[in-house]
């Protein structure tokens, strides 16, 4: 049996939720968003939550999706797009935006790379603390294909509509020091994983009513809702997948991708 791709703790009133793939960069499959989506509803429920500290297992945070998992299994990467009638996020957004709608403080610990997906996931959280030499990018440019993970809807927390479209148009890969200095990152430092839960005993000091006002007052952003722009992801994305010129960029990445720790990788 596989080992979970997904695992939590709690203790005094902090959550912390670690991607466990870390033989594959903590890389999205299909089994990583179903863990994901299951532990953010566990989360969620969890009585007397106060703060949530997210990070991965080993060299990375995520290095994005897991393109050949996927290629193997078409529909099961269709299905993620899903979404039902009454919900307003499927399951590729709830993965990432379900940590932006907990009312509770959340700080992603990003090292080695946090690529595509997995920034959408950090993305999510409130704070995104880094080491030095972590790398990031919105990477799915180069599947050709655009940020449907909610990505449209927390980039324009952070920064300009020119800066966010210039990282999602290029791919290009930043150091923490840029990604802070843009508005990715909120604090570099050595050791993140110990900052975010000195963070978060100081943030459970307060008042839990106003963190929770504090988080909902100032995530309001544009005119169009939420729900709007999730859709939007969603409809632009089914009109893209499978196109000649998606499988063309597709192909041509595999054929050329190195992943930055050594050989060649499954995980991409």
């Amino acid at each position: 049996m596989d080992k979970p791709r997904v695992k939590w703790g709690f203790q005094d009133g902090i959550a912390e939720v670690m991607l466990t793939r870390g033989d594959k960069l903590n890389a999205l499959d299909r089994a990583m968003f179903d863990a994901i989506d299951e532990v953010l509803g566990q989360v969620s429920r969890q009585k007397g939550l106060r703060a949530v500290i997210l990070h991965g297992e080993g060299r990375a945070f995520c290095a994005g999706l897991d393109v050949k998992s996927m290629l193997r299994q078409p529909v099961a990467a269709l299905e993620i797009l899903k979404r039902e009638a009454d919900e307003a996020t499927n399951l590729a957004q709830r993965v990432a935006y379900g940590w932006h709608q907990l009312p509770v403080p959340v700080i992603a610990v990003t090292q080695g790379v946090c690529f595509g997906g997995g920034l959408q996931i950090a993305l999510g959280a409130d704070f995104r603390f880094s080491t030095p030499d972590c790398r990031f990018s919105v990477m799915e440019i180069k599947w050709g294909i655009i940020p449907d993970m909610s990505g449209s809807v927390t980039l324009r927390n952070l920064m300009g509509i020119d800066t966010a479209m210039e990282l999602a148009m290029s791919g290009r890969e930043l150091e923490a020091a840029e990604a802070k200095s843009l508005g990715l990152v909120s604090r570099v430092c050595t050791d993140p994983l110990e900052e975010a839960r000195a963070f978060a005993r100081t943030l459970i000091t307060k008042s839990p009513d106003a963190l929770a006002g504090i988080k909902q007052l100032y995530t309001q952003a544009w005119a169009r809702s939420d729900e709007a722009m999730l859709q939007e992801e969603t409809r632009l994305q089914r009109q893209i997948l499978g196109r000649p010129n998606q499988w063309r960029a597709t192909l041509n990445s595999l054929l050329r991708w190195r992943l930055p720790f050594g050989p060649r990788r499954n995980a991409l």
